[in-house]
Parts: C-alpha cells; sequence; structure tokens
C-alpha cells in the first residue's frame, strides 16, 4: 500500500469522524485494497471487495465525503481487518 493510501486510511479511522476526506482518495484507497468500482445509477457508485458489494453515493457538489459514509466506510474496513 501506497504512503497516500495509507494516509487516507488514518484520515477514515481517525477519531471525530473527518468530513473532509476526498471521495476520489477514498476510491483510490479501494482499488488499491483490490476492490472493482462499478458506476451505478445517478451519483451511486458499486465497490467490490471482500467478497461482497458495497453501494456508496459519490459526493456532490463537494468533493468531500460526509461523517456518516466514512463512518460506515470505516466499519466496514475494520469488520475484514483492514486498519490503519
Amino acid at each position: 500500500m501506497k504512503k497516500r493510501h495509507h494516509t487516507t486510511l488514518i484520515s477514515i479511522f481517525s477519531r471525530p469522524v473527518s468530513g473532509s476526506i476526498r471521495w476520489a482518495d477514498i476510491e483510490a484507497l479501494f482499488v488499491a485494497l483490490g476492490a472493482e468500482i462499478s458506476e451505478r445509477e445517478g451519483s451511486r457508485v458499486g465497490v467490490f471487495l471482500f467478497g461482497e458489494v458495497r453501494v456508496f453515493h459519490r459526493p456532490h457538489p463537494s468533493p468531500d465525503t460526509d461523517k456518516g459514509a466514512v463512518a460506515s466506510i470505516r466499519k466496514w474496513l475494520d469488520e475484514h481487518g483492514v486498519r490503519p
């Protein structure tokens, strides 16, 4: 994992939950972990990782991911042993 992805992972697991993590950085982290990203309807993005598909909403117009989505991503990664 590159330093850039590790920095994103640290941001996802930081407390309190950050609301300033760029969605593009989270997508890049997913890809680095081996995920397949697929476009869905509207702003939805399908992420196939850990043998399952999770659907997230790509933020707009701001590039920053909201706190609820960050908390959901943190929980999902933690459940599969991915930690900084």
